[in-house]
């Protein structure tokens, strides 16, 4: 296949030259390499890319988040399924380990919080820690994030940048403009806070769009349930930073029912759009 070919030819250079600046950054690793896939092949999957209103997506509206997400892998298009699939290879998983220096990184075929993101005008990601446990393989430890973005037509004054904050969240440190073909890559940990927590303010029939990708270490033992740790910024007032808590609780006991019965995103989100109407 020739997306296979070109990557396991020219992404050895790309993340080679970036390795050691990976290791320096702070306040935790984290890379951004633009012109991340050949040109053709880029304009290929931005083509294809799925519209908004595609049945195959769905919406996760609550306090914290407003976005769209699809998992099913076997959904996208033809070049995107192709992408994908080489990014979740032993192939790509071990320069990716080599990379991060992460032994023995797993990718994920559940594309659990992964797969294709879309972020229509209005919507934002609060600035938050991943779970930190696979909800269906109770001893994976999620270690790295891969993203990849697809904002052709971005405009600076439409905001959507990516921000990195301290651990303790006194301020950002880092943000990341999603520019067109810039892929970014970071650890994750209990500590390692990012988002887009500003509106995205495109014009109606844009969106902020991307390719995530998660990877696991098996810890060989169940690790404790932890959902998603969204937090406040120093500037938002106390009943947003209410708010943040409210539904951080919510959505953590939805993790954990998740871990438990296995229950779909697509059920969990219209429960959640429903809580996020009681609370207006």
């Amino acid at each position: 296949m020739e997306t296979i070919q070109f990557l396991s030819r020219e992404l050895d250079v790309l993340l080679d030259t970036t390795k050691y600046k990976y290791f320096d950054q702070y306040p935790y690793p984290f890379a951004q390499i633009d012109n991340f896939l050949d040109p053709a092949l880029i304009n290929a999957i931005y083509a294809e890319f799925p519209k908004i209103n595609s049945s195959q997506w769905i919406n996760y509206k609550h306090f914290n988040e407003n976005k769209f997400g699809n998992t099913k892998l076997d959904s996208f298009p033809s070049k995107i399924k192709e992408l994908v699939i080489y990014l979740n290879s032993d192939v790509f998983t071990k320069k990716l380990s080599e990379f991060t220096g992460i032994p023995n990184l797993l990718s994920d075929p559940l594309l659990e919080g992964g797969g294709l993101h879309q972020t229509p005008r209005n919507g934002f990601l609060n600035i938050h820690a991943d779970f930190t446990a696979h909800p269906h393989n109770k001893s994976w430890r999620r270690r790295v994030n891969l993203l990849i973005y697809l904002n052709k037509e971005l405009q600076p004054e439409w905001g959507g940048d990516l921000e990195i904050w301290e651990k303790d969240m006194s301020k950002c440190v880092h943000k990341i403009s999603p520019i067109y073909n810039r892929c970014v890559i970071f650890n994750t940990d209990s500590d390692t806070y990012h988002g887009h927590p500003d509106p995205f303010m495109c014009p109606e029939g844009e969106s902020r769009k991307s390719i995530a990708l998660y990877y696991f270490t098996d810890e060989k033992e169940d690790l404790k349930v932890k959902g998603t740790d969204y937090k406040s910024r120093p500037q938002d007032g106390s009943v947003k930073r209410f708010l943040v808590f409210l539904d951080k609780k919510a959505l953590a006991i939805y993790h954990y029912v998740k871990v438990k019965t296995g229950i779909s995103d697509t059920f969990v989100s219209k429960v959640l759009g429903l809580f996020n109407k009681k609370l207006k």
